[in-house]
């Protein structure tokens, strides 16, 4: 499980969706567009919810593991569809050595990359 801060607040998602946001947010800042995401969130109550999230070359977003026995909100439809638009947006982007692109099929990689 995942929290992202954004925009002075901050929501409680899944791992999985969680780096398929913020893949997706760098790729539309790469063709300069945003977009609107509906992403489920745990709540502090405990319960289940949904937020809507504007993304896009201006979002600044954080994602920082948390260590939790709940489990994670999961919706895999979205992350595929985040994940198929983000590829598909690179193909029209810009290239630039500072944005690096974090895949997000492979758990072994997203840990590699948590060492630095």
């Amino acid at each position: 499980m995942h929290k992202i801060h954004y925009a002075g607040d901050s929501i409680v998602t899944g791992s999985e969706i969680a780096r398929a946001l913020l893949d997706y947010a760098q790729a539309l800042s790469q063709v300069t567009a945003s977009a609107t995401v509906e992403v489920p969130t745990l709540e502090e109550d405990g319960e289940r919810g949904r937020v809507e999230l504007l993304i896009g070359p201006a979002s600044q977003l954080i994602a920082h593991e948390l260590r939790t026995d709940e489990a994670d909100p999961v919706d895999d439809e979205l992350v595929d569809r985040m994940t198929a638009e983000a590829k598909r947006l690179r193909q029209f982007g810009w290239h630039t050595p500072t944005a690096g692109v974090v895949p997000i099929d492979s758990k072994q990689e997203w840990a590699d990359l948590e060492e630095f």
